[in-house]
C-alpha cells in the first residue's frame, strides 16, 4: 500500500527513526543479527504465504477478530459518551501479546533459530511466548524481574506449566526494565542460535516496526468493527501505555483519520508530582538511550534511568515505544496519566457493571474513559483497547484493597 508523503504511515525511515526517536543503539556482536532480522521481516511483509499463516493461527489459534463490545450500563452509570470495548482480553492467553509473538515465533522459524528468550514485567508477554513456542516445539526461556514474578505468581505458574524456564532478575528493582536487560545480555552471548522476541514497540529497528505493525490487526479489526456497529469511526481511541504495544495496534491504523482522536494513557502510580514514584516518561521524562532505542526515559539530573513505580507489571517501565515519543512530540496523539488508586476504582466499576474483570493495565485507559465521557454529548463513540484480562491481577488488587485471600492447605 502506498501512502502520501505527508502520511503518518511513512515511518521509520531506513534507519529506524521515528523523527528523532527509535534507532538502532546495540553492541557490535548483535549489530549482524539486528540487520538480518530487519532483511527477513522485509520479505515475510510480502510473502502471501507468511500472511496466510499468521492469518490462519490468528483465526483458528488466538481467536480473532476479537469482539467489539458496547459497555451499556457503564455508558448509562457515567453519561455522555458512547463507551465501547475492543476485547483483545478474550484472545487465547488472555492479552493482546500473543497477536505479536505468533509474527515473531515464524520469523526466529524461517530464520533457523533454535532457542527462543524474552522478558515479560506483567508476565502476558511470557505467557503468549511459552505458549506458542508449545505450538511449534522451541524451548523457551523468560526473564523476569523478581518483584514482579511475586506479584504475578498465576502467570509465572502458567508460563512453567507450558514448559518455559522462567529465570528471576534481582537486579535494579526486579521489574520490566531488568528483565529486558538481562534478556539482552543473553541474546548478546547466544547470538548463533537465539531468538530476542520483545513484547512491545521498544528495541533498535526494526522491533517498533515490527511490533507495531503484528499488532495493528487490532485497530483494523476496530475501524471495520466500529462501521459495522455505527455506521462510521469513533470519535476518541484510548488505550494504556507501558511500552506500548497495544496501544500502537489500536493507533497505527486510525494515524492518517484527523477527524479520530488519539489518547494514551501511562501508568501515574502514586502521582506524577514524584518522578520516582509512577511511570509517565512522556510527562515527567526526557529523551535518552535505552534497551537499543533512543526515546523518553525517567532519568535523574546525570541521565541515569529511574526506577519508576505503578501498581500494574505490565506499565512499570521508565520509557515507552520511540514511535509513541514521535506522535507525541508531532501532536498526533495525547498523553495523560493515571494514577494507581484512579486504576483500581474503573477495575471494581468494570467488575460492578460490566461482569468484566479488566487487568491492570487497561484498567488505567478505562480510568481515563470514566473522566472523558460523562463530559461528552450522547453521539461521541469512544473505544477503549481492554486488553488484557484480570485473572493475573487478583491478589494484587485484593492486597490493595486491604482484603485477605482465602487460602487452601
Amino acid at each position: 500500500m502506498s501512502h502520501p508523503s505527508n502520511s503518518y504511515y511513512t515511518v521509520p525511515d531506513e534507519k529506524g527513526c521515528f523523527g528523532e526517536f527509535g534507532g538502532r543503539f546495540v553492541p557490535e556482536t548483535l549489530m549482524p543479527l539486528i540487520l538480518k532480522l530487519e532483511e527477513e521481516y522485509q520479505k515475510a511483509k510480502t510473502d502471501q504465504s507468511f500472511w496466510e499463516q499468521m492469518d490462519y493461527l490468528w483465526k483458528h489459534y488466538v481467536g480473532r477478530p476479537s469482539p467489539m463490545y458496547f459497555a451499556e450500563r457503564l455508558t448509562q452509570h457515567l453519561g455522555g459518551a458512547k463507551i465501547y470495548m475492543k476485547r483483545d482480553e478474550l484472545n487465547h492467553t488472555g492479552a493482546h501479546k500473543i497477536n505479536n509473538v505468533l509474527g515473531q515465533i515464524l520469523l526466529a522459524r524461517r530464520m533457523g533459530k533454535t532457542r527462543i528468550i524474552a522478558e515479560t514485567g506483567a508476565g502476558q508477554h511470557g505467557v503468549a511466548t511459552a505458549t506458542v513456542c508449545a505450538r511449534f516445539g522451541l524451548p523457551c526461556i523468560v526473564y523476569m524481574g523478581t518483584h514482579d514474578v511475586s506479584r504475578q505468581a498465576p502467570n509465572v505458574f502458567r508460563m512453567k506449566l507450558l514448559g518455559a524456564e522462567v529465570v528471576p532478575v534481582t537486579s535494579g528493582r526486579g521489574t520490566l526494565k531488568d528483565a529486558m536487560n538481562d534478556a539482552l545480555r543473553d541474546w548478546v552471548t547466544n547470538v548463533d542460535n537465539t531468538f530476542y522476541c520483545i513484547g512491545t514497540v521498544a528495541g533498535p529497528h526494526p522491533y517498533p516496526e515490527m511490533v507495531r505493525d503484528f499488532q495493528s490487526i487490532i485497530g483494523k479489526e476496530a475501524k471495520q468493527q466500529m462501521l459495522e456497529m455505527e455506521g462510521r469511526l469513533p470519535d476518541t481511541i484510548i488505550a494504556s501505555i507501558g511500552g506500548g504495544s497495544n496501544a500502537m495496534g489500536l493507533f497505527y491504523p486510525f494515524l492518517d483519520d484527523r477527524d479520530v482522536n488519539i489518547i494514551g494513557v501511562e501508568a501515574g502510580g502514586k502521582g506524577v508530582d514524584d518522578r520516582m514514584q509512577h511511570c509517565a516518561s512522556l510527562t515527567g521524562g526526557r529523551a535518552g538511550v535505552l534497551h537499543g532505542n533512543r526515546t523518553y526515559l525517567l532519568q535523574d539530573d546525570d541521565g541515569q534511568i529511574l526506577e519508576g513505580f505503578s501498581i500494574s507489571a505490565g506499565l512499570d517501565y521508565p520509557g515507552i515505544g520511540p514511535e509513541h515519543s514521535w506522535l507525541h512530540e508531532t501532536k498526533r496523539a495525547e498523553y495523560v496519566s493515571i494514577t494507581d488508586q484512579e486504576a483500581l476504582a474503573a477495575f471494581q466499576k468494570c467488575c460492578e457493571f460490566e461482569g468484566i474483570i479488566p487487568a491492570l493495565e487497561p484498567s488505567h485507559a478505562l480510568a481515563h474513559v470514566f473522566k472523558l465521557a460523562p463530559n461528552l454529548p450522547a453521539d461521541h463513540i469512544i473505544c477503549m483497547n481492554m486488553c488484557g484480562r484480570g485473572d493475573k491481577d487478583i491478589f494484587t488488587v485484593a492486597q490493595a484493597l486491604g482484603i485477605t485471600m482465602a487460602t487452601t492447605d
